[in-house]
């Protein structure tokens, strides 16, 4: 038996592209990333320079922007912009 762990999960669930557009603005705002840096689904927020301050607002901005709330246990397993995509319409989807 194959233990899951919530990263697992995510690959299983993929985000909308139009998700995906919108954590990259919000990830590039949040960082002051210049408009050309590239930031894609696979961009993990560390090769971007963030620390975990950043990613700290960078969930709180989501947060803000998706009406939704991400429990710290999920925010600890988010890795890259793609991992935070699905969680956004993972939990959209259980309001």
């Amino acid at each position: 038996m194959k233990i899951c762990r919530v990263t697992d999960y995510f690959n299983f669930f993929q985000a909308t592209p139009e998700t995906l557009d919108k954590v990259c603005g919000i990830v590039r705002k949040q960082l002051a990333l210049p408009a050309e840096s590239a930031v894609t689904g696979e961009s993990k927020f560390a090769s971007l320079g963030a620390d975990s301050l950043d990613t700290v607002e960078i969930v709180m901005g989501l947060e803000e922007e998706f009406g939704i709330s991400v429990e710290e246990e999920s925010a600890q397993s988010i890795a890259t912009v793609q991992d935070a995509a699905d969680l956004i319409e993972k939990l959209i989807e259980k309001k």
